[in-house]
């Protein structure tokens, strides 16, 4: 399962198809640094995602020129390594046995020679959702999402060690200075058993506020130096067994504060940050190392 997780980071993902292990070289990032980057809508015109995408990378992006393109374009362009490509991806895990497919926003870079999209290498890519959950619950942070691909690419550029080693242990380093911040929390994606202030505060001891999208959203936009949000990626009630992935990321830096997962089952686990995950942070320690 470690391998899997470490995958999440470090393009071990294939398009609608399959996760395959591929770490990027430095060769790759130089590619990728030099290239222009093609950033793919979606095929319905009116998804979120679209409008989304746009604002956050006409925003955020300057590691390299870019532009707008369709699907239809992008299956002309894949095998030009002077381009590169930030879309999202339907991605189903090999020799998961619950066959879940989830939606991720990767950043590829072109390949001569290659007949099937597939097989891009992927340089970057971070979860968003699984596909069965409405938007709603997730494109509000793509602006973030993508500032945290481009924080990724110049970290790994900058300090090539880190694609080698364990990446979670590389952010969650970032865990202790939690305490120095307010954690920005939804409800209902907090367990049941903790999602009071007097309940949470018993066990995590630092600031954090119950609100809405909106108030994420909110902060992301205004790049709030005092705010980490909690993205939960889960089943939203869409299945009987998942998976659900915790993360937490700066409102201002699109830094990654902690990282873990555990399982979903109908009379098992919340799908949500639990109490243990509280605990880690109040400790300033992730016990998945």
């Amino acid at each position: 399962m470690k391998k899997l997780l470490f995958a999440l980071f470090l393009g071990a993902l294939s398009l609608n198809v399959s996760a395959q292990d591929y770490l990027p070289t430095e060769a790759d990032l130089n590619q990728f640094l030099n290239s222009k980057l093609y950033v793919v809508l979606e095929t319905n015109p009116i998804a979120a995602y679209n409008f989304k995408i746009q604002e956050a990378v006409k925003e955020t992006w300057d590691l390299t020129d870019y532009e707008f393109i369709s699907f239809k374009q992008f299956e002309e362009m894949y095998n030009d390594p002077d381009k590169s490509f930030l879309m999202m991806t339907q991605v189903l895990f090999e020799n998961d046995k619950t066959k879940v497919r989830y939606n991720f926003l990767n950043l590829f870079i072109g390949k001569k020679g290659i007949e099937d999209f597939n097989d891009l290498p992927d340089v970057a890519s971070i979860p968003l959702s699984y596909t069965e959950v409405d938007e709603e619950f997730w494109v509000y942070k793509i602006e973030s999402l993508v500032r945290f691909l481009q924080n990724h690419i110049m970290n790994m550029k900058n300090d090539p060690s880190i694609i080698k080693k364990n990446i979670f242990q590389h952010y969650n380093d970032n865990m202790k200075d939690i305490k120095q911040k307010t954690l920005y929390l939804i409800k209902d994606e907090v367990s049941p058993k903790i999602n009071t202030e007097a309940k949470l505060k018993k066990i995590y001891p630092y600031k954090f506020k119950f609100v809405t999208r909106e108030e994420i959203e909110d902060a992301i936009n205004k790049r709030d130096p005092n705010v980490v949000y909690l993205h939960k990626v889960g089943p939203q009630g869409t299945r009987l067994r998942a998976r659900c992935y915790k993360i937490i990321i700066g409102a201002k830096d699109a830094n990654f504060y902690y990282f873990d997962y555990h399982w979903v089952e109908r009379t098992k686990n919340f799908d949500g940050i639990l109490e243990k995950d509280f605990k880690k942070l109040a400790r300033g320690r992730n016990s998945i190392f």
